[in-house]
């Protein structure tokens, strides 16, 4: 089992940027992927972006080419550097970590984007 942290939400204007942080401890040399994913109120969960254990991102139609998604694994720390934020990306954003046996979730943060 992995525990996960974010951090790093917060209120930003249109047009300006956040990184969130997920930290990981427990078993995390058994992560294969890491993600995040966001909910925004009244909304169903989405995928925004994920990374494999080889370093390849993949990120979701709304967020290509202003999110990049990385992974220290030296700090077992993923992280989710937004640009040129929309109000529409206003949400709570949760980092997963898979594994073999299931994937496990963090309890999320607050990202606010005002217009």
């Amino acid at each position: 089992q992995v525990h996960l942290v974010e951090s790093g939400g917060g209120l930003v204007q249109a047009g300006g940027s956040l990184r969130l942080s997920c930290a990981a401890s427990g078993t995390s040399s058994s992560i294969n992927a890491m993600a995040w994913y966001r909910q925004a109120p009244g909304k169903q969960r989405e995928f925004v972006a994920i990374i494999t254990s080889a370093g390849s991102g993949s990120y979701a139609d709304s967020v290509q080419g202003r999110f990049t998604i990385s992974r220290d694994k030296a700090k077992n720390t993923m992280y989710l550097k937004m640009n040129r934020l929309k109000p529409e990306d206003t949400a709570v954003y949760y980092c997963t970590a898979r594994m073999a046996d299931g994937t496990d979730w963090g309890q999320g943060t607050q990202v606010t984007v005002s217009s």
